[in-house]
């Protein structure tokens, strides 16, 4: 929460060159990193490097501020995610190696349908995303997403997008989620309407953008699921005498980051920048490192003895978890060095700018300035600060429903038209094995299905509040 109030807080950023020039440099930009990887088959973290610095200079960026830039987002998007990530993957392959996914999935697959078990998806990204990040509720996920998948005989992608689907409304939509509090505060909206408005137009939109496209976009990608997370089941063994975890303390592993986190949006919520001991120490805890941190030490001891397994075995898991990550945690980082880069050319503020004194409704110019600098940083966080801090002053004149429509409209904005200069876009690919082509077809359509559905949701409901 500080980050984000420290980037609020920040002057605007100073455009490196001319409106026609930064907008150019983006979009060569985007092009030449699509082209080297699909046509020329560059490895995505090469491709995004040399495009990433390439834009920046275009932008009129020094070389070495473009390098610089790309660095520091590079680092920035290591710290907040490559860890997460890391600790994710220690997670999923414990509970893999313990038979505590097993226990969990087979639970899944034998209590509900293959009809069902979309929305069954859905209601579990939608809960665990409700306190937590996207990325983290995905690392999460992936070990259960990729054994259900793999068990119920279902595609991936149905199985996937609602999951992700659940995950993504809740982190745009719902307080509290930096990006929809950051929004609350700058523009004096009330929190728990928002809340409660926010959860009711969150409903629809995961139904519509979760089980339901999920048909739709299963029939256009078809892909193998991956061979990761693969268990003593998978592979054919006999399990049934085999000693597992149960499944209370495996849900327990995976919903103990899920508590810590609430707990702490709770306590920030009810009693921001508190110094009591207990906000203290939930603070502490509820940090997405730690509780995912805290969730790979549960695993070991909980998963480990639950499942039989020796320390080394334990060791070994853990260390065989990172390999098959690398090549994620290079492309996520770059793709985060490529929002940097174009975050530090200023295009942001020249988009601000040019719809500043438009004469459209306010709920959809605030989804429209969101959605603008979306697409043009790859920062949803960038794009709800920046639409929030426009639009302030409007909201001074609004009543306390119409904020927090608004507060809504520009969380919808800030999710729409991920693509290459978002670091979850290279996320959910690497994830799931799609190529950039079937990438768009799900996760870019799937983030416009959300925000457009969000969109058309607030001005409904604009119309009677």
């Amino acid at each position: 929460m500080n980050l984000i109030s420290a980037v609020f807080t920040a002057d605007p950023i100073k455009p490196s060159g001319s409106p026609e020039q930064l907008i150019i440099a983006a979009l060569i930009g985007v092009a030449v990193i699509i082209t080297l990887i699909t046509w020329l088959k560059v490895h995505p973290f090469l491709a995004l490097t040399v495009g990433s610095i390439g834009v920046g200079i275009g932008a009129g960026l020094a070389p070495l501020g473009a390098v610089a830039s790309f660095g520091a987002g590079f680092g920035a998007t290591m710290t907040s995610v490559g860890i997460l990530i890391a600790f994710g993957a220690m997670f999923g392959k414990i509970l893999a190696d313990s038979g505590g996914a097993d226990r969990i999935v087979d639970t899944l697959v034998s209590r509900s349908s293959k009809r069902a078990l979309p929305w069954t998806m859905a209601l579990i990204g939608a809960l665990i995303g409700l306190p937590m990040f996207f990325e983290v509720g995905l690392v999460l996920l992936i070990p259960v997403i990729i054994l259900v998948a793999r068990r119920s005989g279902l595609s991936l992608i149905r199985i996937a997008v609602p999951a992700i689907a659940g995950l993504s409304v809740m982190h745009g939509l719902v307080p509290p989620h930096p990006g929809p509090l950051v929004a609350v505060s700058t523009l004096g909206a009330n929190l728990g309407l928002t809340l409660a408005i926010g959860v009711g137009l969150a409903i629809p939109t995961v139904i519509i953008a979760g089980p339901l496209f999920s048909k739709l976009a299963a029939r256009w990608v078809n892909v193998p699921i991956p061979a990761l997370f693969v268990t003593a089941e998978d592979e054919g063994e006999d399990i049934t005498d085999r000693k597992r975890p149960s499944f209370l303390a495996a849900l327990c592993g995976i919903l103990l980051p899920v508590v810590l986190m609430l707990a702490r949006a709770v306590v920030d919520a009810v009693d921001p920048g508190s110094k009591a001991p207990l906000n203290a120490t939930l603070d502490f805890l509820g940090t997405p490192m730690v509780a995912l941190g805290l969730a790979v030490i549960y695993g070991m001891i909980v998963f480990g003895r639950g499942g039989g397994m020796s320390r080394r075995a334990v060791s070994e898991s853990l260390g065989s978890s990172l390999g098959p990550i690398a090549g994620i945690l290079l492309i996520v980082g770059a793709g985060g060095g490529f929002k940097q880069v174009l975050i530090d050319t200023g295009i942001g503020t020249i988009i601000a700018n040019a719809v500043t004194g438009s004469s459209m409704s306010v709920l959809l110019l605030a989804w429209v300035v969101a959605a603008l600098v979306r697409v043009a940083t790859g920062s949803a966080t960038v794009a709800t600060v920046t639409a929030a801090g426009i639009l302030a002053p409007v909201a001074a004149t609004l009543s306390t429903p119409q904020v927090s429509l608004m507060v809504l409209a520009i969380g919808a904005g800030s999710l729409f038209l991920s693509h290459v200069n978002d670091a979850g876009f290279w996320l959910v690919k690497e994830y799931l094995g799609l190529s950039i082509g079937q990438n768009f077809k799900v996760w870019t359509a799937l983030e416009c299905i959300i925000s457009v559905t969000g969109l058309i949701g607030v001005l409904l409901l604009g119309m009677v509040l």
